[in-house]
């Protein structure tokens, strides 16, 4: 079974797109420097560590404003 759910994760992002986009980033993070928010991961690989500290609400997406 996937942890944390998918379902869980939609609550907190707003596309299914911007959820992969935003845990491989921080996956990529994860890989240069273990700076890892949360304290006793389930997963051992990095998306799997990504995806939880999305669905643990430490990481914020931000937005860039639309040319006008």
């Amino acid at each position: 079974m996937l942890y944390p759910s998918i379902d869980l994760l939609m609550q907190k992002l707003d596309s299914k797109y911007t959820l992969v986009t935003v845990a491989a980033k921080r996956a990529r993070q994860l890989q240069e420097k273990d700076d890892l928010t949360i304290e006793k991961p389930v997963s051992k690989k990095f998306v799997g560590k990504a995806l939880e500290e999305i669905a643990a609400g430490h990481i914020e997406v931000g937005r860039e404003d639309e040319a006008e």
